[in-house]
């Protein structure tokens, strides 16, 4: 069976520990796999895509004007510069905002970087929820929260998981007050 994939040379070893993820991210040439689609040969798509004659002209195409930064745009410390084109629906703001800012000074390669941004992603819920209760709206978690689909297609699943969350919530309670009762009686004992 005959491929057109080339070998790929050996790794070059990473970066040395002195060196900085910016400065690291400074230099994309340098890094493993940066541009590996930029060489019509050594296509990954090969056996997949039926080649029209065309297809590598996309090489050559006029590239779309830098969109304006008027807002704060967060990216990854592996590209020198923002893209071109980017989204601007949620500019990072609050709690939820700062644990962005902080995820995006780690390396794309990191669980720190990804696990940051999904405990961001839950901070933001509870800020939006905080945000409609301002504004006077309440919010209704019964379908935002996809219970009532949930009721509807596994509600076994769902009974289960309301015992389980119950059966928490009291033994926390349980607990915290307990705690609360040993504190008291110390207290009272040495008085």
């Amino acid at each position: 069976m005959a491929t057109n994939v080339q070998t790929r040379p050996a790794r070059r070893a990473m970066a040395g520990p002195t060196q900085s993820d910016r400065q690291i991210a400074a230099q994309p040439k340098d890094l493993p796999g940066w541009g590996m689609d930029a060489d019509p040969e050594n296509d990954p798509t090969y056996p997949m895509k039926h080649a029209n004659g065309a297809d590598h002209q996309r090489l050559d195409y006029e590239k779309a004007p830098q969109q304006p930064l008027d807002m704060e745009i967060l990216h990854s410390i592996e590209r020198p510069n923002v893209t071109r084109v980017f989204g601007t629906s949620t500019p990072p703001k609050g709690l939820s905002g700062a644990i962005r800012r902080y995820a995006y000074k780690f390396s794309e390669a990191t669980a720190t970087h990804w696990m940051t941004l999904i405990l961001a992603d839950r901070v933001n819920v509870y800020e939006g929820i905080i945000e409609d209760l301002a504004h006077g709206i309440i919010p209704n978690l019964w379908v935002e929260r996809g219970w009532r689909a949930e009721w509807k297609v596994n509600r076994a699943g769902m009974i289960q998981k309301m015992a389980v969350g119950a059966l928490a919530v009291t033994g926390a309670v349980m607990l915290i007050s307990r705690r609360n009762g040993k504190k008291a009686r110390m207290s009272a004992r040495y008085r």
